[in-house]
């Protein structure tokens, strides 16, 4: 799913509320591969074109192909999604979203939770949310995703499963689904294989190139890369690391004016404060802030950050590091001519910006990395490939060659 468009916020929901016990299973028909029928199923949107997997393509580790990071949905497969389409691999294990879990600079900080603002509270309620988007899958209702999983070949195995009278109740019935997915998004072969060159290097399999340990050397160091502040490196038990902390950052991503929300001015896609998510409406100081997602894949992407702004990764860790050195690339000018500092937030805003390293140099100091750092640091990222992306599939990004 792509999780890119307007959908309803985490509360609970309706079909989650009567979540189906499952029945023995007498046709010998698990609900994981229910889950992937569902998820290859483009019936299930109003437009008959759109399944889960055509955001989340298994051959680019469940995320989007090249040149389709921004979604186009709907009933008539013409409205553009607002946000970037997230991998699906390596979610699970999301801490609960909760606003207090620790301070930083005598600042709550946020985490957890799942998409890019945490409104769902598992990989369930995520599954919800493009099923019945406008500009995704385009269901008005859970009504009419069932009505239209009934038409399928493989609603007998549903009845198999959940049991006979499965679809005398709507809600029971787009619970049935919602489960179905989250048991195929559990399968770890599928969603967390951990095959990647640095997973084998944690085993003890491989060693790293020479560039690749510079750049990991870079990526933990507090003063130059400090990306392991945020995409933690360390294991959890004999669960490899997820190369994120689940936490929510707003780091000033400048806005995108290739999204067609963005034509207008006073539309501002603010994170934990709206306007997916409404719970958190009434509270600024989360205002402009992203859920960091996991480092894993990143390589074969080619658009970053929640608007998917930047192309490639060199564009990303240049940001970092030049975004209060030299402003005036990233950001568009006012009616007077000075830079927009911060663009993608409105008047009086914002007053969270992330001035951790290397966002914390002033105008004139040098950038915490060098160009030849930058290289290093993303031979190191490409480490973190899964071993079946196949490299030429993903034309135009840069995957690593070397297993």
């Amino acid at each position: 799913m792509a999780l890119s468009g307007a959908a309803t916020p985490a509360a609970t929901t309706e079909a989650s509320a009567q979540t189906p016990s499952r029945t023995q299973d007498r046709q010998g028909v698990g609900l994981a591969e229910l889950g992937r029928k569902l998820f290859f199923d483009p019936r299930l949107s109003v437009s008959g074109k759109l399944a889960c997997a055509s955001c989340h393509d298994p051959r680019f580790a469940y995320g989007p192909r090249p040149g389709h990071a921004i979604a186009v949905g709907g009933r008539d497969q013409a409205q553009q999604g607002t946000r970037a389409i997230p991998s699906l691999r390596y979610l699970r294990g999301s801490p609960p979203f909760a606003l207090a879990h620790h301070f930083i600079d005598g600042d709550i900080a946020p985490i957890g939770g799942y998409t890019w603002d945490g409104r769902a509270a598992s990989i369930a309620e995520q599954a919800r949310l493009p099923l019945l988007a406008a500009n995704e899958m385009a269901n008005s209702s859970a009504a009419e995703l069932v009505s239209r999983l009934r038409k399928t070949e493989y609603v007998a195995e549903f009845r198999a499963v959940f049991g006979t009278d499965l679809f005398a109740q709507v809600d029971r019935a787009f619970a049935g689904v919602l489960q179905a997915l989250d048991a195929f998004e559990s399968t770890p072969g599928e969603f967390s294989p951990y095959s990647s060159r640095y997973d084998a290097f944690l085993r003890g399999e491989i060693d790293l190139e020479p560039d690749e340990e510079r750049g990991v050397a870079l990526f933990k160091d507090p003063a130059k890369g400090n990306c392991a502040s945020c995409h933690i490196v360390t294991s959890r038990g004999d669960t490899p690391p997820a190369f994120t902390d689940y936490d929510y950052a707003n780091v000033g991503v400048p806005r995108n004016p290739r999204l067609a929300a963005n034509a207008d001015k006073d539309y501002f896609d603010l994170g934990l404060c709206g306007p997916l998510r409404t719970d958190l409406a009434g509270r600024p100081e989360y205002c402009g802030m992203f859920r960091a997602p996991s480092l894993r894949n990143v390589a074969i992407r080619d658009a970053f950050f929640h608007n998917g702004v930047f192309s490639s990764l060199r564009q990303v860790l240049e940001f970092y590091v030049e975004r209060d050195l030299h402003p005036e690339k990233y950001y568009s000018r006012n009616a007077d001519g000075s830079v927009h500092a911060f663009d993608d937030m409105p008047p009086g805003f914002p007053n969270n910006v992330d001035r951790d390293p290397p966002l914390d140099r002033a105008p004139g100091a040098a950038p915490a990395l060098s160009a030849a750092e930058i290289d290093d640091l993303i031979a190191f990222l490409k480490t973190l490939t899964d071993a079946d992306v196949d490299p030429a599939r993903v034309a135009g990004t840069s995957v690593p060659a070397r297993r």
